[in-house]
């Protein structure tokens, strides 16, 4: 389980004010949610907040980019109080929209460490997922230890990824550029490209179908996806689940990269007050413990237990890059995934 940069403030100071913020938010009321989280385990997070609290929560669920388009649209009219969304990119993405806002909160800088951080505090990392490499281990007997290897030409037609346009290969290599530099990176993409075994497609558990299949021997994924096929059955993986390896890469440099889901005070938030309340319930041990015993993901509180089936996958290194670097590298890792023609 990762556990990096702290900074925190003492046990005692932060049992005292996560007990402050709940004193406050028994002034009951409401918050309205946007939300592009789509996992079923979150209503315990919800009615639990509902639960502690008496503040409502009016959900609002869609794709992540109509959200956004949706506040601007809504302007100063908008009833949007929170914005929740999946991958560094897109809590970006909503940044440089303007539907969010920073705010102060002393809750949120004792629990969550600065690198899962906006640096104007406009949207915080509340859960994490390792994107790392799975290999078939019937097939490949050194599989890659590193991003890196995946550009080794012993592995041509041997790995499925996901496509240009998904966020998460926008962020692993936005993150790689951080490193290594935009043109040590171009040649890293065109490589990888070259040892596709077919063009990216599907989602991350389509990669690790690709494994059982045959029809690649190695895949990156999120860790929350394996360990959700070790928890509860997932069709065309679970069954398979022993024929397949993983690679936390890294370790003896920059750690494995790290993809957040996270969320914001929306800018003109009707009630800001109980959209900060609902954000600092996020950073909550109850919560943090809830979203790795609901959707296999690490908490972004160091110190926070983890479930057995993320506990399976074993102890690693993470990449602790700052997530605002890696956001600001967007733009110049969809430009060189374009130009190598990664689909």
């Amino acid at each position: 389980m990762p556990n990096t940069r702290t900074a925190f403030a003492s046990a005692g100071l932060v049992a005292a004010l996560l007990l402050s913020a709940s004193s406050a938010a028994l002034a009951n009321g409401e918050v309205n949610l946007y939300s592009s989280r789509h996992y079923d385990t979150d209503e315990r997070l919800y009615s639990d907040f509902e639960e502690a609290t008496g503040i409502k929560i009016n959900r609002i669920e869609g794709n992540a980019d109509e959200l956004i388009a949706r506040m601007q649209a809504e302007g100063v009219n908008s009833p949007a109080d929170v914005l929740l969304t999946v991958d560094t990119s897109r809590l970006e993405r909503a940044k440089e929209a303007g539907v969010l806002q920073p705010i102060e909160s002393d809750v949120l800088e004792a629990r969550l460490p600065d690198y899962v951080r906006d640096d104007d505090n406009q949207w915080f990392g509340f859960s994490q997922r390792a994107r790392i490499l799975f290999y078939d281990k019937n097939d490949v007997a050194e599989p890659p230890m590193t991003y890196q290897d995946l550009a080794d030409p012993k592995y041509e037609g041997q790995i499925c990824i996901r496509s240009s346009s998904n966020v998460y290969t926008q962020t692993i290599t936005a993150a790689l550029i951080e490193h290594m530099g935009e043109e040590e990176v171009r040649d890293w993409a065109a490589a990888v490209v070259g040892n596709f075994a077919r063009d990216p497609q599907g989602g991350d558990t389509d990669q690790l179908r690709g494994i059982v299949s045959g029809e690649c021997d190695i895949a990156m994924s999120n860790t929350y996806y394996f360990a959700r096929a070790i928890r509860k059955p997932v069709d065309g993986v679970s069954d398979s689940i022993d024929q397949i390896g993983w690679v936390f890469p890294n370790q003896d440099g920059i750690g494995a990269h790290m993809n957040l889901s996270g969320g914001g005070v929306a800018a003109h938030a009707p009630n800001k007050e109980n959209a900060i309340k609902f954000l600092e319930y996020l950073a909550s041990d109850q919560a943090q413990q809830y979203f790795s015993a609901g959707n296999d993901e690490y908490p972004a509180a160091p110190g926070v237990a983890i479930s057995p089936s993320v506990a399976q996958l074993g102890f690693f290194k993470p990449d602790d890059v700052d997530a605002s670097a890696i956001a600001a590298n967007i733009p110049a890792a969809q430009k060189i995934l374009n130009e190598v023609n990664w689909k």
